[in-house]
C-alpha cells in the first residue's frame, strides 16, 4: 500500500512501455500470498514536527507534513498488477521510502481488497467537505492508524519466501537503491542492508528471506529504501515493494528476449581444453581468446559464474593461476546436477533464472538443464566466441555496468561478515569499509551543505541552521576552517553527511552536525579525533568545544565524552568543552578518513 491519499493525482498508464507494463504483471501469477507494507512518503533525517519550523527546505504537501517527493505518490492504475496500480516517484535529495515491516502474509485476493479498501477511503477523506485542519487531522490519524496495523506481528499460515522490490527506471543512468532493515527499538543491532542497482529499464529485486537475519523479523523492525546520490526529480516507478510467497515453480511464460545478465561457464573442455582430473592442473590450457570475452562481458556489466563437476579447492586453484578467480561470482563447483547450481547462482545473484545464460560442451548437460530450467539460454562450448555479438549480449556500458561484479562482491562480503558477528556490532563496523572524505566549503559542496544544516536534527551539536549568505560569508572568513565530511562503505555512498566550522585561533570547534544515516558507525567519533589530532598537533594546546544540548542531540552527544572531552561551563544553554592536550586520542580504526581540505595546509602562526 502506498500514500496516495497525501496527493490524489492519478497519471495514465501509457507513459509505462507496453513491454515494462506486461512485466509489471508477471508476478500476479506465482505468488500465493504476500504482505501489504503501508509505504510512505518520508526524509533521511525527519524529526516531525520539530523540522517543520526549523528547516528552510520545509514544503508542505496537503496535511502539511513534509514533501520529500517532487509530486508527491502519483498513481498509475495498473489492473493486473498485484496493487492494481504502481507508483511514480520524482525524488527530492533527502527524500525516501518508508514503512513499519512485518511478515503477515495476505491471499493476493485479501491483499486485492485491502489495497481497493485502503484507496477508497482515502480518496472519500480527501473529497469531504472539511476544514483544512480537521482534514489534517483526519488524515494524520488514518496513517497512523495503517501504521499500528503494519506492526501487528502474528503469524500468518504461510511464511514469505523473499522480499521483493519492482522498480522501472526511465531514466539513462542507473540509480543505486540502499535497501535497509533495522530493528526499531535497538539502534545498536546489526542491520539488514542491500545495495540495489536499478538500471535503466525494468528490474526485480529478490532478497531471499533466508538472507535476513529470523531474529530481526521476529521483532519490531522498519524498512526503507534510499536513492543514493541523486539529482532533484530522480524519477523512478515502483510496483510491488513487499514479502512475498511464491509457488516453487512459475508458469510457463510466452517467449521474450531478454538481457543476459550472467553467463555461467562450464569448465572443462569448455573454459580451458582438458580434464582436470585426468590431465592435472599442468595437462590444461585456456581456450584461445577467452579471457578476453569474459573481460568483455565484466565491462558491459554482464556478470560470470561457473557450474561444473569437478572438486572445488582444485579448480578454484587452477582459476585463480590462470589469473581469472576473481570474474567469478558465486561459483557451483560441485558433482550436482548442472540445473541445481543454475537456480543458486540465480537465487545469490537476486536475478531472474531467464537471465542466464549457459554453456557447456556436454549434450547431455545442455539438455539437462533445457529440460529443467527451460528458461535459461544454453550454447554449445565452441560457440564462446560469438557471445559478444549475440542481440541478448548488447548493453549500454556505462561506469555503474563496469562496476556491477565488484558490487556483487561488495555485498557478499557484508552478508557473509555480518553473519560471523552474531551481535558485536564494533566488530562488524571494522568489516564495513567505512570511508570518510573531508573537504573544505567551497562554492562547489555550498548547496549540498546549506541542505545539510537545514535537515539535521538528531546529530546537530549547535543548533545552527545556515542561511546560504551566513555559509558564503564563512568561506571568505580567515580565522575560520571549514570542513565538509563525505562517507561510503561497501553498501553505497552516503554523499554529504556531516559539517563542522572550528574558529583556528582558540581553536573551538564551534559547529559540528551530522546526518543520522551514519549515526552509531563511529564516524563522529574518527572526525573528533582527527580534528583533535591536526589541532593538538598545530597549537600545541587544549582544543574546545560548543555544544547546546537538547532532547533530540543529547544520545548521539555521548560522542563527546567517549572521545575524551570534559564539560568545563555552561553559558545561556551552551556547554563549553575541552579536551586536555594531555590525553590519548583513541583511534578504533573503524573509519579511514582522506583529507583534502584546503586549510589543512600549512597554516599561519
Amino acid at each position: 500500500m502506498y500514500e496516495t491519499e497525501a496527493n490524489h493525482r492519478v497519471e495514465s498508464i501509457q507513459q509505462i512501455p507496453s513491454e515494462v507494463q506486461r512485466q509489471f504483471c508477471e508476478l500476479g501469477r506465482t505468488i500465493l500470498a504476500r504482505t501489504t507494507l503501508p509505504w510512505g512518503e518520508h526524509c533521511t533525517e525527519c524529526v516531525w514536527p520539530t523540522c517543520y519550523t526549523t528547516c528552510d527546505l520545509y514544503s508542505p504537501r496537503e496535511d502539511k507534513r513534509c514533501r520529500r517527493f517532487v509530486d508527491g505518490m502519483v498513481r498509475i492504475d495498473c489492473p493486473d498488477s498485484p496493487n492494481a496500480y504502481l507508483l511514480k516517484i520524482s525524488f527530492k535529495r533527502w527524500g525516501k521510502l518508508w514503512s513499519p515491516g512485518n511478515v503477515r502474509l495476505y491471499t493476493p485476493d485479501e491483499a486485492q481488497k485491502r489495497e481497493r479498501q485502503d484507496h477508497v477511503i482515502g480518496a472519500t477523506l480527501h473529497r469531504l467537505p472539511l476544514p483544512a485542519v480537521a482534514k489534517r487531522v483526519a488524515t494524520g490519524l488514518r496513517y497512523n492508524s495503517k501504521k499500528r496495523v503494519a506492526r501487528d506481528s502474528r503469524p500468518s499460515d504461510q511464511a514469505p519466501t523473499s522480499f521483493v522490490v519492482e522498480c522501472y527506471n526511465p531514466g539513462n543512468r542507473s540509480v543505486p537503491l540502499s535497501l535497509t532493515l533495522r530493528a526499531t527499538n535497538e539502534p545498536l543491532a546489526i542491520p539488514f542492508q542491500k545495495l540495489l542497482d536499478a538500471q535503466p529499464g525494468f528490474a526485480r529485486f529478490r532478497v531471499a528471506v533466508d538472507e535476513i537475519p529470523a531474529a530481526l523479523l521476529r521483532a519490531p523492525f522498519d524498512v526503507e529504501l534510499i536513492p543514493n546520490d541523486i539529482a532533484d526529480g530522480t524519477t523512478l516507478c515502483f510496483g510491488l515493494i513487499d514479502f512475498v510467497r511464491e509457488a516453487s515453480t512459475p508458469p510457463n511464460r510466452p517467449d521474450k528476449v531478454k538481457t543476459v545478465k550472467c553467463v555461467v561457464w562450464d569448465l572443462d573442455h569448455t573454459m580451458w581444453d582438458g580434464i582436470l582430473v585426468e590431465d592435472g592442473p599442468s595437462g590444461l590450457t585456456l581456450k584461445p581468446g577467452i579471457v578476453e570475452v569474459i573481460q568483455e562481458l565484466d565491462r558491459r556489466g554482464i556478470l560470470n559464474s561457473i557450474a561444473s563437476k569437478n572438486n572445488l579447492q582444485e579448480a578454484w586453484q587452477v582459476l585463480e593461476d590462470f589469473g581469472i578467480a576473481s570474474y567469478f561470482l558465486v561459483p557451483q563447483i560441485s558433482w550436482s546436477p548442472k540445473s541445481q547450481a543454475l537456480e543458486a547462482i540465480a537465487a545469490d545473484l537476486n536475478i531472474d533464472i531467464d537471465t542466464l545464460l549457459f554453456i557447456d560442451d556436454s549434450p547431455f548437460e545442455l539438455e539437462q538443464v533445457k529440460t529443467t530450467c527451460p528458461d535459461v539460454r544454453v550454447v554449445v562450448a565452441p560457440a564462446y566466441l560469438s557471445l559478444l555479438d549475440r542481440p541478448d549480449c548488447q548493453v549500454t556500458i556505462t561506469a555503474e555496468a563496469s562496476s556491477r561484479r565488484k558490487m556483487y562482491q561488495d555485498d557478499s562480503a557484508r552478508r557473509d561478515v555480518a553473519q560471523q558477528f552474531e551481535g558485536d556490532y564494533l566488530r562488524f563496523l571494522k568489516q564495513c569499509g567505512l570511508e570518510l572524505t573531508i573537504r573544505s566549503l567551497a562554492d562547489e559542496n555550498i548547496e549540498r551543505v546549506h541542505e545539510l544544516t537545514q535537515r539535521t536534527n538528531q546529530m546537530n551539536f549547535s543548533g545552527t541552521r545556515y542561511s546560504r549568505s551566513v555559509l558564503e560569508g564563512i568561506l571568505g572568513d580567515p580565522d575560520i576552517d571549514t570542513y565538509v565530511l563525505s562517507c561510503r562503505d561497501r553498501f553505497g555512498s552516503y554523499g554529504v553527511v556531516g559539517f563542522s566550522v572550528v574558529d583556528r585561533r582558540e581553536p573551538r570547534m564551534t559547529d559540528l552536525m551530522f546526518s543520522c544515516r551514519i549515526q552509531s558507525k563511529r564516524v563522529e567519533h574518527a572526525f573528533l579525533a582527527h580534528l583533535l589530532r591536526r589541532y593538538i598537533d598545530e597549537c600545541g594546546g587544549d582544543v574546545w568545544a560548543n555544544y547546546r544540548k537538547t532532547p533530540r542531540n543529547e544520545p548521539s552527544g555521548r560522542v563527546f565524552s567517549d572521545i575524551g572531552m570534559e564539560e568545563v561551563s555552561v553559558n545561556d544553554g551552551v556547554t563549553s568543552l575541552v579536551f586536555r592536550k594531555e590525553r590519548p586520542i583513541l583511534d578504533d580504526g573503524i573509519v579511514t578518513i582522506t583529507n583534502e581540505c584546503t586549510s589543512d595546509e600549512p597554516s599561519r602562526t
